[in-house]
């Protein structure tokens, strides 16, 4: 991460023993920034399109990685994730699945959407540990796209003309 720069990562939650968990986990991990909660994927959407509750940017800072549940009322994760890369704005928003779901049409679902990674909830705290390491290499892995990205410059037309 930047010197100075500070993560904010979103979390899409319905219990809340893995929400407490895993805010453990994360300070723990002693990762430089913060990291917020939602309840199911309505939410999740309006805190990410800003609307209604989340509206206000200052108090609601648009996420560097969003960690999300599949199994959540409401809208579930899986919902969410179709409109999230439906949505041009939010499409290439860094994605963790955190899921008690190991089915293969959940896995293939979310690798057909390009979720940055997939990862099955751990059965223990040390592995909750782990699902923070992922999160931050996700995190770093697309600061290392966008930096590719931002140093790619449009070739400049030398006014050469193709002939009619």
């Amino acid at each position: 991460m930047p010197a100075g720069q500070l993560i904010t990562i979103l979390l899409a939650e319905d219990d809340a023993d893995d929400r407490f968990l895993i805010q453990t986990a994360f300070m723990e991990s002693r990762i430089q920034g913060q990291l917020r909660f939602v309840n199911d994927g309505n939410q999740l959407m309006d805190y990410l399109l800003q609307r209604g509750d989340y509206a206000d940017e200052s108090g609601f800072p648009r996420p560097h990685v969003v960690i999300l549940d599949l199994n959540m009322p409401r809208k579930d994760g899986r919902e969410a994730l179709l409109k999230i890369k439906q949505d041009p704005a939010l499409r290439n928003l860094p994605l963790v699945v955190l899921t008690t779901s190991s089915l293969k049409q959940d896995k293939d679902y979310c690798s057909e959407l390009e979720v940055s990674d997939y990862i099955v909830k751990p059965n223990s705290y040390t592995g909750l540990l782990g699902v923070m390491n992922r999160v931050m290499r996700v995190y770093q892995n697309s600061l290392s796209i966008q930096s590719k990205i931002d140093h790619v410059r449009p070739v400049e037309d030398e006014g050469s003309t193709i002939p009619a």
